[in-house]
């Protein structure tokens, strides 16, 4: 499959261009970049203007066969002189604003990460010296339409306010890589703990995250995660960043898979055990019948349809049970642990609490 670039790299690229084209007052249509990772990568431009006071230079990321939310977006880097010497950085539109302590860059600065913040700062040093020039430059990097791609990442959540990050450590993107989300999600985690969170409700996908939301009102937006089906990674990352209590809220599918000590819990990644919930069900007190209708059955949320209409509650306390002793186990104990499930419509099946802080 056919890797991508990150937005760091594109940005760096796009500042290159736009910074020769000031020099050189001549149009540019690539930019050759040394990426983190050590290769060297030529990016074509989709556009370049420019003045002798000003110049602009854009490129469209290409995440290649990965499934990012800004492939195709135009990132955007504009140069000016400045009246004294060095390299100003800044965030234009739809580049997004740090707002809440946590990240890796300051509150009130452009969300420019570490590793992209180098690469362009090191790459219009490179060209200054190139070119024999001592002035100073400002860059402001852009994203027309950050704001709206922002609306479908964690950014609001996380405090980044007005756009996207400008993120990419390597430079290249892998395809279907899982890398970038957990990262997301131990920097949501990171975010909620330096915000005074000490309980934090993971939940596998934005319809539990609603129903969640609903059971605990009091909590801060941030507390709510989307670990995905990552249950195992977040849970390690919430106890390594000293989360004290910790709520998993999910739905039959995936946390019936959970309870078996499955902590990654893609509809892939392992099949439900049948059998698993047939002996819950017959713990419960289900006669032989429904037991074997359980075991006989297709889907967990065909499971838990039948066992909710049938009115055996004590099912679901047990499925919740054994889901914290499974994440409990995975992160060795040391933190409270709850799991909530419920119905694809938010009805509340079961819940349940295992306190291992002493541990």
């Amino acid at each position: 499959m056919r890797c991508g670039y990150t937005t760091g790299a594109c940005a760096t690229a796009a500042a290159k261009a736009a910074l020769t084209a000031l020099l050189t007052q001549q149009y540019q249509q690539e930019a050759t970049i040394r990426l983190p990772i050590g290769q060297e990568t030529t990016f074509q431009m989709a556009h370049c203007h420019f003045s002798p006071q000003q110049a602009t230079a854009g490129t469209i990321k290409d995440a290649g066969d990965d499934p990012d939310v800004t492939h195709g977006a135009l990132i955007e880097a504009t140069v000016s002189w400045l009246a004294e010497p060095g390299i100003v950085l800044d965030g234009g539109q739809g580049v997004g604003r740090v707002t809440k302590p946590g990240l890796p860059v300051p509150v009130g600065e452009a969300a420019i990460n570490p590793v992209p913040r180098k690469m362009i700062m090191d790459t219009v040093r490179e060209v200054l010296e190139q070119h024999g020039v001592s002035r100073g430059v400002k860059v402001v990097i852009s994203v027309p339409e950050g704001e709206k791609i922002a609306e479908k990442t964690l950014n609001p959540r996380l405090g980044i306010i007005g756009g996207i990050s400008i993120l990419g450590t390597r430079g290249i993107v892998v395809p279907f890589s899982t890398a970038a989300y957990k990262a997301s999600v131990a920097q949501a985690i990171k975010v909620a703990r330096t915000n005074g969170c000490d309980h934090l409700v993971l939940t596998t996908g934005g319809r539990s995250e609603k129903h969640a939301m609903g059971l605990y009102p009091d909590l801060p937006e941030e507390a709510f995660i989307e670990m995905g089906d990552f249950v195992g990674f977040a849970l390690k990352q919430c106890k390594r960043q000293g989360i004290g209590r910790v709520s998993l809220a999910g739905m039959m599918g995936k946390f019936s898979k959970a309870a078996q000590g499955v902590m990654m819990v893609h509809s892939k990644s392992a099949p439900v055990d049948f059998n698993f919930l047939a002996e819950l069900a017959e713990e419960s007190g289900a006669p032989a019948e429904v037991v074997e209708t359980v075991r006989q059955a297709n889907t967990a949320a065909e499971v838990g349809n039948l066992m909710h209409e049938l009115g055996y509650s004590r099912f679901f306390e047990k499925l919740c049970q054994a889901c914290c002793r499974a994440g409990l186990k995975e992160v060795d104990g040391g933190i409270e642990l709850e799991t909530v499930i419920f119905t694809f419509k938010g009805v509340l099946l079961g819940r349940a609490v295992i306190n291992d802080r002493c541990h």
